[in-house]
Order: structure tokens, then C-alpha cells, then sequence
């Protein structure tokens, strides 16, 4: 017996065939933006000011004003990773949440409670190049198209190891990211960059559209402006405007004193690991 010949069989097989294709065969997410969660780990803090810190990006996203500055984007959702970095040798970067996109407020709150229960790492040394180096390389693992690119970088010490902190900066704004900062300058110190660090960050580490930086003096600010600053990002504005340093300009500050003890040491270019996995 004959079949009855059916010619909207073919297209409906193929529209089937569309909506089970792998994900690498479909278009990458749009996003507002891609931001990098920098974070020192290094042994300068103390573990009390490691938690406090860790706290201060947990609340955040789990903060409404976080959730309602995400929904005002113009695509609604952003995507984010928080990373964990300290010296250069050897090489610390650690990434602890992976990428992961966020639309509604369920989505922050699961990244949030994810941070929350990730161990802290503490590692010797500060190298703030190696840590945006590192950041940079993140966006290109990311399969999504952001508006804006941002990595929002924490620490409460200058470059000590590694490469220049300001070839780092101007590798990354060349290439359309802006570096924001959260200086930490909860103690005294003898070394004078650090005693001056949100000068050392506003001249040698930010950079980029609509940079700026919001220094901590005060332990109760981590929840407070750490917050604030996460939306000010989302946003896509500054309340420091004149604090940009544009890369390629002089600085008002040493930016290279910091890593005259490391000069002897040159460090290899590395990238992070591929294996990386994404929460898409």
C-alpha cells in the first residue's frame, strides 16, 4: 500500500531538528554587560577582613537594588565570574564561580548562596597584572556578546610581583574593558604606595569608559560600598568621573616602584585553563 504523500512532513522534521541542536551551534547569549569579580586573597588581610570582603559580593547580589539594576538593563541580564588572585610565584588566580548569567533575582540569589559556600583561599604576594591579565582572558571564554566589558578589581596592596600594573591596565582598556577599584586601606603601613593606595589605583590601576574607584577605610564599608559600587557597574556610570586615568597618560603616581625586587624574575604569558566550565 502506498503512503499518502505528506509535504509538510520535511519542515516540521527540520523546525524539530532546530529546537534540539547542541548549544554550540546556537547563537551566543546577549548581555548588558560582562563583569570580573577580581578579589585579593593575598596574606596582607587578615582571615576576619577575608570574610568580611567575601561577604560585602555575597550581600550584593543578594541585595534588591543589585536585582532592580539588572532588570533595567536594556537586554535585562548580565554575566558574571568572581575570581580569587594573589602573587605571581607562583601564579595565583583561581577562578571560584564560573561565568554564569543573570536575569532575574532567582539567578543572582543562586550565585550568591554559591559564593557563599566556596572555601577562602589565602596566597602570598600581590600582583595586580597578573590578576587583570588573567580577567581579560576570562572574557573570551564566555559564550555570550556583552555590551560592556568590566572587571572589578579588590585589594589592599600595590603590584609586588609580575609585570607592570600599568601595561596590564592599558593591554585591557586598548582592548574596550574598563578596570574598576575597590582599594582596601584598613591599616597602616610603612610602604608608601600602599599608604596611598587608592592614589596608586586612581593613577596606575583603573582605567576605561566611565572608571572609577570607591576606596574601604572602614571594615563596615565592605557591605555598604561594595554594593554600591556592584550597581553603579551594572548601571554603566561613575560617581568618580574624575578619577579616570586614562591608558597611556601620565601618571600622578610612581605606578613602578612596587616591582623593582621582581625584575629579575620574568614571568611567562599564560591564559586561564580552557577547562573553565560555564553556568549558561
Amino acid at each position: 500500500m502506498r503512503c499518502p504523500k505528506a509535504s509538510w512532513l520535511l519542515p516540521a522534521f527540520v523546525a524539530g531538528l532546530l529546537t534540539v541542536a547542541p548549544a554550540w551551534q546556537r547563537a551566543p547569549d546577549e548581555v548588558d554587560l560582562a563583569l570580573v569579580l577580581a578579589v585579593d586573597i593575598s596574606t596582607s588581610m587578615d582571615p576576619d577582613e577575608q570574610a568580611l570582603q567575601r561577604q560585602g559580593y555575597v550581600e550584593a547580589f543578594r541585595a534588591g537594588t543589585v536585582h532592580q539594576a539588572i532588570h533595567s538593563g536594556m537586554l535585562g541580564r548580565i554575566a558574571v565570574t568572581y575570581v580569587e588572585w594573589a602573587g605571581a610565584h607562583p601564579r595565583v588566580q583561581n577562578v571560584v564561580v564560573p561565568w554564569t548569567v543573570l536575569e532575574g533575582p532567582a539567578d543572582s540569589l543562586a550565585f550568591a548562596e554559591r559564593l557563599a559556600r566556596a572555601p577562602i583561599r589565602r596566597e602570598a604576594g600581590t600582583s595586580i597584572a597578573e590578576a587583570v591579565d588573567f580577567s581579560l582572558a576570562l572574557f573570551a571564554l564566555g559564550p555570550f556578546r556583552p555590551a560592556r566589558r568590566v572587571i572589578d578589581l579588590s585589594g589592599d596592596g600595590s603590584n609586588n610581583q609580575g609585570p607592570l600594573v600599568t601595561e596590564a591596565r592599558d593591554r585591557a582598556v586598548a582592548r574596550g574593558v574598563t578596570i574598576n577599584g575597590l582599594p582596601i586601606m584598613l591599616h597602616p603601613t610603612e610602604r608608601r604606595e600602599d599608604a596611598m593606595l587608592d592614589a596608586y589605583y586612581r593613577d596606575c590601576v583603573i582605567g576605561g569608559v566611565n572608571a572609577f574607584m570607591v576606596p574601604v577605610r572602614d571594615r563596615g564599608q565592605f557591605l555598604t560600598e561594595t554594593r554600591a559600587k556592584i550597581v553603579h557597574e551594572i548601571a554603566g556610570t561613575s560617581e568618580a568621573a574624575g578619577r579616570v586615568q586614562a591608558a597611556g597618560s601620565a601618571p600622578k603616581t610612581d605606578c613602578d616602584t612596587s616591582e623593582s625586587l621582581w625584575d629579575d624574575i620574568v614571568p611567562s604569558p599564560h591564559s586561564p585553563d580552557h577547562g573553565i566550565g560555564h553556568e549558561l
